[in-house]
């Protein structure tokens, strides 16, 4: 059984994420912190898309895992018992996706709104890679997927708090590839630009769009299409690289 980790699974690239994987034929956990409704949302449309390739053969696509990857030892036991509950088997895919924006001027920024953004896009990597490299390398196999961000990559005004968040997965993905290249285990992040999801709320994304070479927003299937590639075995030599999926803005 492949078994994959999609954090923050429930809305958006990653729902698209685990749906994709699901129709790769992966059992899938399923990563959220409340919404419940979206989650199981989440569940139905993997369930469809396995189903639909006749890869399941009437068992589950996945399940549910239900912790806040902000909280190390919420994080930590929620792993555990999955690990305990299912012996012999290990995480070989992990997809670090979760994540918020609290968008404000420096000037104006709340310590809650910095720090909140960066327990969770950034002490969320630590928190849940934690959990699985030591059985990644154990088994001397692994993939690790960081979403990251084109604001990681060039700054954007008002997300001085998420720049700074997506900027430092980044270098971790860089330092982290190093550490267990040896053992099989690649860490590789992907740097979406404007994409079309709930994340995008409160933008003007008709300006924007026009700010775009491509002259629209991405899909969160286009980002799905090359986390599946990079965790698939033909990416097996690509390993510590961003790879930007923007429609050309930067």
């Amino acid at each position: 059984m492949k078994v994959a980790l999609v954090t923050g699974g429930s809305r958006g690239i990653g729902r698209a994420v685990c749906v994709k994987f699901a129709a790769e034929g992966y059992h899938v956990l399923v990563n959220y912190v409340s919404n419940d409704a979206a989650a199981q949302e989440t569940l139905a449309q993997m369930q469809q898309a396995a189903d639909a390739r006749d890869l399941s053969g009437g068992s589950p696509a996945g399940e549910l895992l239900k912790f806040d990857v902000a909280d190390y030892e919420a994080t930590a036991n929620a792993i555990g018992d999955w690990q305990n509950a299912n012996p012999g088997e290990y995480i070989s895919v992990l997809v670090n996706n979760a994540g918020i924006r609290k968008d404000n001027l420096l000037l104006w920024m709340e310590p809650d709104e910095w720090y909140k953004v960066l327990r969770t896009n950034l002490d969320s990597f630590y928190n849940v890679s934690k959990q699985l490299i030591q059985p990644m390398v154990v088994h001397r196999g692994g993939r690790i997927i960081n979403v990251a961000s084109l604001s990681g990559l060039k700054g954007l005004p008002g997300q001085t708090n998420y720049s700074a968040a997506k900027g430092g997965l980044i270098a971790a993905t860089k330092a982290l590839a190093q550490e267990v290249a040896a053992r099989k285990v690649t860490v590789n992040a992907v740097a979406p630009g404007f994409i079309a999801t709930d994340m995008v709320d409160g933008l003007d994304t008709e300006e924007l769009a026009k700010t775009i070479p491509a002259r629209r927003f991405g899909k969160p299937e286009e980002v799905a299409e090359l986390v599946a590639f990079l965790a698939s075995d033909k990416a097996s030599y690509i390993n510590g690289e961003v790879i930007s999926i923007n429609g050309a803005i930067y």
